[in-house]
This record gives structure tokens, C-alpha cells and sequence, in this order.
């Protein structure tokens, strides 16, 4: 890989996305010829926001290659509960450990770990923005259940506008030839505008509706996602969003018999749970394969450690992030980092929030 982290997917080629997917398939297919492959070596999972499945798969990962795993799962039990700076921390850990995996609630701050670490880092979610972990397992499983990356109806439906999967699997499979997407949702949570420019630039045809049952017919692979409580201002307006989007079986008799269904977990209430006993269900298995794909990620990133930190002085901008989710906005001490967006228009390096002039 030519990227020492791995902080958004878009990071990599096609080409290398595919030779990961296909590691992970050695490892699965011949798990006893990768038990020693990091032998010797420590991963810290730092995960700042509660997780089940990303947490888990990671540490087994690290525990079948043959290392030793270390951090926390509360902020908390951490000097962070002191008031130190993400900075700061992963200074150290960075120095402690051979790779960083972290998960925050805090948009851009998988970017921040990045400049300030010596070892390698992992985004294992930044707040509403990207988590390129899940969307590689998800990939991993699209590969192997529907034997091709590219020329797929996509329908990706519920809370598009906070669901960093989402924003993490449009980004990826824009990458490939012939994909469409379907984005299903109200008109208060569809997709950021910046997601939207990435199938625009990619030439990546998509479609807005409102009714997953209109929908069904023309997909090859259906995405659903929970209505994300934690990532609204009040219970209120949580409340009109969610279980306007369920999955059951009525829904499924107008779907194609070689549908997909992926789902990143945990559910809520948006599949029903005797959608569980048919074949096309794909969200359990679609766990297994995200082990898999975190051990041949660590395998990669290990193969050729650097353990060099970034510099740590930046030209910083007088423009602040106009993104209250931003993690700018909270560690003052970061310089302000924008991508030009055409005119007047800024695009922050970290959460990519867009920011007037």
C-alpha cells in the first residue's frame, strides 16, 4: 500500500482494494498460514465512542495474526477524562504500539491521529464522516456474494446524511465501472452535498426516492442502515425519523432472487427479524468477512512499517470550519486545514464540511 494510514478508502486503488479482498479470502480460506503473522506485534484500539462489532473484530484480528492488543473502550478509563488533547495521547500510544486502530465521535479526528503518530492508523469511525473499516468488509462481502465490484444497482437507505458507511461505500464503489445508486430517505437525511460531488465527478449515476418498496425491484444490493439516535440534536426530532424505512418480508416478494442485503449493524428496527431466515440476508455473514478484511488490512500495513511521524507544523488558515462536529472545533490547537472548492467556497481537510470565505 502507498498510504502509510488508512483514514478513508479513497486513499487506495482499485487495484489495491481488490488485492486486499483477496488476502482476506487467502486468510479465511488458510487461517493457520497467517497465525504468526504479527507475531511481536501491538495494536491499540482507542475508541472514544461505544462499539461492538468494530472493537471486537479488531481485536480478534490482531489475537488470529498472533499479537497482543491494547487501549480502551471508555474515554473515561483514560487521561482523556483529565482533559488531555487527542494529540497528546496519540503521541504516546503512537509510541507504544506498532498500528492504531480508532473510532470517535468527532469528525476529522481519524485525520488529526494521522499527524500526530508514529505508527500507522486506522479509521474505525470519525463521527458522521467515514468509516472505511466497515466499507471494506463490506466490499469484501459484495466481492465474494456477488463475484464483481462493478455494474451494480446499489439502493442505500435510512439516515443517509449521518451514516459515515454510507458516505464510506458511495466513495469506494464510485471507484468501480457501471454502479448506480439508489438513495433512499427522507429529505432531511439524504446524503451530504460532498458525497453527492463524488458520484458527479466520478460519472456515477444516482437517484433520490422516498419509498424503499418503489425502490426494491431495480436493486442488486440493498444497504440499510439505522436512523443513528446519538447523531441528533434532540429526541424529538429522532422521533419523526425513525421506523419510516422498515425491511420485511412483504417488501422482499418484489426484489430480484440474487438481491444482497448488507446491513453494517447494529439493527434497530429498520429489518425485520424474519428477514433473518432469507437467503439473500447477508448482514451476519457480512461480519465474519469484516475480520477477515481487518486481519488482511493490519497484515498490509505491517508488512512495511513506518514509523516516522509527520511533520508537526502546518500553514494554518484564518477561516474556521463552519461543521459544529468538526474536531477543530474542539481542539483548538489544530491548524485550520481546507481543500479549495471552487470560488468562494473552502472544504475542510478534516471532516470535508464546507466553509465560506
Amino acid at each position: 500500500m502507498k498510504t502509510k494510514h488508512v483514514i478513508d478508502l479513497k486513499d487506495m486503488s482499485p487495484d489495491e482494494l481488490i488485492q486486499l479482498i483477496k488476502l482476506a479470502n487467502m486468510i479465511k480460506e488458510n487461517p493457520a498460514d497467517y497465525a504468526d503473522a504479527c507475531k511481536g506485534k501491538i495494536l491499540a484500539t482507542l475508541f472514544y465512542e461505544p462499539s461492538t462489532r468494530t472493537q471486537m473484530s479488531f481485536k480478534t484480528a490482531m489475537l488470529r495474526l498472533g499479537g497482543s492488543v491494547i487501549g480502551f473502550d471508555n474515554p473515561q478509563n483514560s487521561s482523556v477524562s483529565k482533559g488531555e488533547s487527542l494529540k497528546d495521547t496519540i503521541t504516546v500510544v503512537g509510541g507504544y504500539a506498532d498500528i492504531i486502530a480508532i473510532r470517535h465521535p468527532l469528525e476529522g479526528a481519524a485525520k488529526v491521529a494521522s499527524m500526530y503518530s508514529a505508527a500507522p492508523v486506522i479509521n474505525a469511525g470519525d463521527g458522521g464522516h467515514l468509516h472505511p473499516t466497515q466499507t471494506l468488509t463490506d466490499v469484501v462481502t459484495l466481492y465474494n456474494e456477488k463475484g464483481t465490484l462493478s455494474n451494480m444497482c446499489i439502493g442505500l437507505c435510512g439516515d443517509l446524511k449521518n451514516g459515515r458507511t454510507v458516505h464510506s461505500l458511495i466513495k469506494t464503489l464510485s471507484c468501480f465501472e457501471g454502479n448506480r445508486f439508489v438513495l433512499i430517505s427522507t429529505p432531511e437525511l439524504t446524503v451530504p452535498q460532498y458525497i453527492k460531488d463524488v458520484m458527479i465527478a466520478s460519472g456515477s449515476r444516482f437517484t433520490e426516492v422516498t419509498s424503499l418498496a418503489e425502490a426494491m425491484p431495480m436493486l442488486d444490493v440493498l444497504y440499510m442502515t439505522r436512523i443513528q439516535r446519538e447523531r441528533f440534536a434532540n429526541q424529538e426530532e429522532y422521533e419523526k425519523e425513525k421506523g419510516v424505512f422498515v425491511l420485511d418480508r412483504e417488501k422482499l416478494l418484489a426484489a430480484r432472487r440474487d438481491l444482497s442485503i448488507l446491513h453494517p449493524l447494529p439493527r434497530v428496527d429498520e429489518i425485520a427479524e424474519d428477514v433473518d431466515y432469507d437467503s439473500r440476508a447477508k448482514y451476519f455473514i457480512q461480519t465474519i468477512y469484516g475480520m477477515y478484511a481487518r486481519m488482511a488490512l493490519i497484515v498490509t500495513m505491517l508488512r512495511h512499517p513506518d514509523k516516522t511521524p509527520m511533520p508537526r507544523k502546518f500553514d494554518t488558515h484564518y477561516v474556521r470550519c463552519s461543521n459544529p462536529r468538526c474536531i477543530t472545533c474542539t481542539e483548538p490547537y489544530l491548524p485550520r486545514l481546507f481543500h479549495k472548492a471552487g470560488g468562494d467556497m473552502l472544504l475542510c481537510k478534516y471532516c470535508e464540511g464546507r466553509t465560506l470565505i
